[in-house]
């Protein structure tokens, strides 16, 4: 079976992210696709295992098998995390389906290392670019604004919500580089202070919920290997 063939016949989530997904679109905005395909069992059986993930097949189009996606989230993987949120769902299945529903059990305390620290190395690049052009990649400092802002409201509220609402004019701004780097830096410093305040008084719990994901990763295996046999 090529990697192609376990995305198109073996998808049970799909959706669209980036800047569609944030309501950051502009009509210059590519669509870029995501997804979580469920190999069938029968092929971990082999010396050769099915690829953890597959770019392609369409342009913009990249899909990890669902243990892979399942780990990255309970990491507190940011780009995994706002994937299982994306308000552009495109495909869906029953496994997918119970995918969804188990949202929750991957949100803990620990988003506030993995999206901070990624927004932190994104903040050292920005600063790079400063000092060797003068100015920074705009549209990496608004994803940078955007990304704190969503880690913020997450630890308040527990639940991460992608389209920024309100803030998508003076982010855009931003992008266009309309905003002084000076109030950029402003704008993040405080978003930062924000969320480690947030922090302090989520209620998320202390870790995800491993063993809720690891008994729907072990039924989702099964029942391909029962389908299998079925049909076999």
């Amino acid at each position: 079976m090529q990697p192609e063939d376990l995305v198109r016949d073996h998808t049970i989530y799909a959706c669209v992210m980036g800047s569609r997904a944030f309501g950051l679109a502009t009509d210059a905005s590519d669509t870029d696709r995501r997804g979580v395909y469920l190999a069938p069992t029968a092929l971990f059986w082999r010396f050769e295992k099915p690829p953890a993930h597959v770019e392609g097949p369409g342009e913009e189009q990249f899909s990890w098998e669902l243990e892979r996606f399942c780990e990255l989230a309970l990491r507190g993987n940011p780009n995994i995390l706002e994937c299982l949120h994306s308000p552009l769902v495109e495909h869906l299945d029953d496994t997918g389906r119970e995918l969804l529903s188990l949202r929750g059990a991957f949100l803990s305390v620990q988003v506030y290392d993995t999206f901070t620290r990624y927004a932190l190395g994104q903040r050292k690049k920005l600063d790079a670019d400063v000092r060797t052009t003068g100015a920074p990649r705009w549209k990496h400092a608004m994803h940078l604004l955007r990304l704190l802002a969503s880690c913020r409201d997450l630890l308040r509220t527990g639940e991460l919500h992608l389209d920024v609402g309100d803030h998508r004019e003076p982010l855009l701004a931003v992008k266009r580089g309309e905003v002084p780097w000076t109030a950029v830096e402003s704008w993040t410093t405080r978003l930062a202070t924000e969320t480690e305040t947030a922090l302090h008084r989520t209620s998320l719990p202390p870790e995800p919920d491993h063993a809720r994901v690891a008994d729907f990763l072990f039924r989702a295996r099964r029942d391909s290997a029962l389908e299998s046999a079925l049909l076999g």
